[in-house]
């Protein structure tokens, strides 16, 4: 069932619960701001449309279900520790480089840096949590007899 991965909780699972929730909800409000919001955050960030719109009409699609996908790990963080694997340390910490190296490299607004420091915290709370939370990934199975067979 969906609790047995979790009945070998340690302190960091809630903290991995908060952080999967934190960044649900975060990486929906960005998707929907770049739907809904899209001239508010022009002017905020001072920034001319985008051309193509499809390239910000696909960003906020794909953060929008990112950010959707969080419910897994937020129901259950040890099953789904792969997800907070690849979509913190991995695609926000990269998401961080990216916004400062763009930044640095191509003079986009200081204001990018703001999306650089969120996905960069978030990345490295995710990366702690993970790192700190031992628990088994997978419910623990009984031993196999010596000679058994795995077919059955």
């Amino acid at each position: 069932t969906e609790h047995q991965s979790t009945q070998h909780y340690n302190v960091a699972v809630p903290v991995l619960r908060a952080i999967a929730a934190i960044s649900g909800i975060y990486d929906i409000a960005v998707g929907v701001s770049l739907t809904l919001g899209r001239p508010l955050l022009m002017w905020v960030f001072e920034l001319p449309a985008p051309v193509p719109a499809i390239h910000a009409d696909l960003n906020a699609l794909f953060v929008t279900v990112v950010g959707i996908g969080y419910w897994w790990p937020y129901r259950d963080p040890v099953r789904h520790r792969w997800y907070l694997w690849l979509m913190g340390p991995v695609l926000k910490g990269a998401g961080a480089a990216v916004f400062t190296a763009d930044y640095v490299l191509r003079g986009s607004p200081a204001s990018f840096l703001t999306f650089a420091a969120c996905d960069g915290t978030l990345a490295a709370l995710t990366l702690w949590a993970l790192a700190a939370d031992r628990s088994p990934s997978t419910p623990s199975r009984p031993a196999r007899t010596a000679g058994a067979s795995p077919r059955r």
